[in-house]
This record gives C-alpha cells, structure tokens and sequence, in this order.
C-alpha cells in the first residue's frame, strides 16, 4: 500500500490557506448523535437502572436480570491482575510507579497569613470526594487509560473512584481490569456509551453520582459528557489525536516515519505533520513511509489519517518552525533536534514536548510518568494536561480582627454604595462601627 500525505512548503504563493485548511477541523455537531444522546440521558434520569440493563443489552449485548450484576467484585478484579504474565505484570507496575511519583510533585497544600491588623488570609485545597472514570472498552480497551487517570485522582485524595468501562458481548480486558485493581479503582462497572455517563452523573439506585468524570470516549460519550458538565465537572471534550515533529534532520528518517504512524493508527481523522528545513530529509521520511507502511497492521487508518489531514511542511528555518508550532498548539509535539533546550523559550503551546531525538511519543503515552490525557483541537493555548489539581478544588479563607473590619469596611462600603448594593455597605458598616452615621437603626 502506498501512503499520500500533502507536501507543503512556507515559500509557496498559496501556504497560508493550504495551511489553515490543513487545520481547519471541526468537530461539526452530528444533529443523530445529538438526538440519540438526548434520548438516552433523559432515559436514564427518569427511568434509572431499568433504563441501564435495557441500554446495555441493546449497545453491548450483554443480557442481566439486574444492575448490581454490572459491578465487577474486588476478587475478579484481582483475578485479572493475578492472571498477567511477568512481562504484562512488570511492565504494568513500572508504569504506575512513575505515573504516581510524578503527579506527586503536583500535589498543592493550603497557604494562609495574618496581616499587622490580625486579619488572616488564605486557601484550602481539598480533594473531591467521588470521581467517575470512564474507560473505553472492546477493540479499544487502554489500560493505560485506567493508570493515567486513576492515578492523579488518587494522588490528590479522591476518597472514592467509580470505573465504568463497557464489555461488549461479555468480553472483558483482564489487562485493564488489572490496571485498575492497581490503581487503587474503588468499584467498577461494566457499563459504557452515553448510559454511563449519564449514570455517573445523575445517579441510578445501583451507580452512585460523582463529582467529576473523566477519561476518553467516543463520539458518543463526548457527547454525554458536553450535556451533563455543570451537573459534575468533566476533565474536556477531547478531539482526534495529534502529533507534529519538528526535525533539524538529524534523526533517523525511519524513527520520523514511525513516530507519525504512532498518531496516524489511532484514527482516521487523526493528525501527523512534520515541519523541517532540510528538503533532503523530508524526501527520506516520505521514502520511509512508503515502506514501513507497509509492515503496519492498521495501515489502512494510517494510510487515510496521513491522506486526510497530514503533512511534510518545508521550512526555512527551526525560528519559523516554532512560530508554526505555536499556532497549532499541538498535542503532541517532538521537537526531534540538536540541543532541544535551546528551543524551548520560543515555544509557548503544547499539550507536552518530547526533547531529543530518543524520546518517542509513545514514551510520554504509557510510563514517561507526566499524564498522557492532553488539550487537542488547538486547545494547549489555554489548556493542560490533565493532573491532579484537577482532581483538587481551592476555597478561599478569610477571618477579620476587630481592626481589619474597619478598614476593610469602609473600602468594601464606598465600593457597595458606588454599585448601589446598600445592604452590602450596611453589611460592612455594622462591623466598623459606623452603622449609625448612615442612619440604620
């Protein structure tokens, strides 16, 4: 099979509108996708567990009596932890031990202080109390999905962790059942789609409401998820996979290659481009993906992945590459050159930057140790990885000495009557003692 990928250069007439068309996706909203969801979130608020064992015999194919049959218990989740060979069980374990030591320098603490008039200042982080993980099952089951997220949950003191993950026809990954028996994962649920998210986040007599739901999904759970934020929080609404390579071409062109097939196999609409000076080198990573494509059992989703929305960019210069690089904001960017620090300052948007010729992507997807689930769509501009703070919520304190609430109350009071909020004012007033200038009895 032969691979078509776009050849572009910054010096043709046309670069800005190829480039922007080769950005211009959108997650246009699918009006059935939309109805379909609707449908099955009111389903399940109004009808509950009845509507979830229907639901999940209809989409997974599994037929139960009752929805406590959904819960997986403690013994086979350990069964399927049990079951892996050293090799799985090793690699497994490694993983979640540099997931953890790394979210554990992100783990934030209460501050406070007092001013000269005793007034005391200050903020309490605390954990949520129940998280819900959703976890993507079938042909697409991650256990690494189940360690990158679980893992900062439990880091940043999520009392309890709720997995839902859906077993089409009775099948169940052992390998990411283990995951979550070591993870920490409190219950899980086999249960998936749009019905799981709603489960999670309105509650049914069998599955508990959470605080929160993360983890990727497909169309359909996206979906679930953007209608039901504001009843719990949700981690994003995660677009296809990304990756851009910036090359001086020094790197092994095969290395290149395979690094945008890593992205590429995910998904159709996935996304690969390379940005290099050197035409020389883009003409060998163009050569080596013809023939390692070959060689790939998910050649086809390759193939149409780097046909519809990939490119070899020629640059003049790493200068303009970095400024290209800024306006993707990519969520994956290998910046694959001599001395990688040296670019970093001119870098400003990026779900997470590989540095070096030897730091695969892949690296960073399952035990790098920093969080693989990251800000797609060009949404690094304003967003991060997820991390445990996003499992932590801030409350501010604030304790007045007698002496702080005067001279704080006559600025709040100038600024209340300034916005006409009187009551505000008067609220301040009675604590500086000054109530009565103001003729409130």
């Amino acid at each position: 099979m032969t691979s078509t990928i776009k050849r572009l250069s910054t010096q043709q007439e046309d670069f800005s509108t190829c480039f922007n068309a080769l950005l211009g996706f959108e997650s246009s909203a699918n009006p059935d996708i939309e109805h379909a969801v609707a449908g099955i979130l009111n389903r399940i608020k109004t009808e509950g567990d009845v509507a979830l064992v229907q639901l999940t015999e209809q989409f997974d194919r599994v037929k139960i009596q009752h929805a406590s049959q959904l819960e997986l218990t403690y013994s086979e989740l350990k069964a399927a932890y049990d079951s892996l060979s050293p090799e799985q069980g090793n690699a497994l374990r490694a993983a979640c031990q540099r997931i953890q030591a790394f979210h554990q320098r992100q783990l934030a603490s209460g501050w406070e202080f007092t001013e000269p008039n005793g007034t005391l200042l200050g903020q309490r982080v605390t954990a949520l109390d129940r998280v819900g993980l959703y976890v993507p099952g079938g042909k697409a089951a991650y256990p690494s999905s189940v360690l990158m997220n679980a893992i900062p949950a439990k880091v940043a003191g999520v009392s309890e962790i709720i997995m839902v993950v859906p077993t089409p026809s009775g099948s169940k990954n052992q390998l990411v059942l283990a995951a979550a028996y070591l993870a920490g994962v409190n219950r899980v649920f086999t249960i998936g789609g749009a019905q799981a998210i709603a489960a999670l986040a309105y509650s049914t007599p069998t599955i508990p409401k959470v605080d929160k739901i993360v983890g990727p999904g497909n169309a359909y759970v996206a979906e679930a998820k953007r209608r039901v934020f504001g009843t719990v929080g949700i981690d994003m609404i995660a677009g296809p996979s990304e990756i851009l390579i910036i090359c001086d071409g020094h790197t092994n062109p095969d290395w290149v290659a395979m690094d945008l097939f890593s992205q590429a196999e995910h998904d159709e609409m996935a996304q690969a481009i390379l940005l290099s000076p050197s035409v020389s080198f883009l003409e060998a990573v163009h050569a080596s993906i013809q023939r390692l494509i070959e060689t790939m059992p998910r050649q086809t989703v390759i193939a149409t992945s780097l046909k519809n929305r990939g490119a070899l960019i020629h640059v003049q210069d790493l200068h303009e590459a970095c400024v290209l690089s800024n306006q993707i904001a990519p969520e994956h960017l290998e910046l694959s050159v001599q001395n990688p620090e040296h670019w970093l300052p001119h870098l400003k948007h990026a779900g997470a930057i590989f540095m070096g010729a030897y730091t695969s992507e892949a690296l960073g997807d399952y035990c790098a140790g920093p969080n693989h689930v990251l800000p797609t769509a060009g949404t690094a501009r304003f967003s991060s990885p997820l991390g445990v703070y996003d499992f932590q919520k801030r409350t501010s304190l604030i304790f007045a000495s007698p002496q702080g609430a005067a001279e704080l109350g006559a600025i709040a009071a100038e600024l209340a009557e300034g916005e006409g909020l009187f009551a505000h004012a008067r609220s301040a007033e009675y604590r500086m003692g000054s109530a009565v200038k103001k003729g409130v009895q």
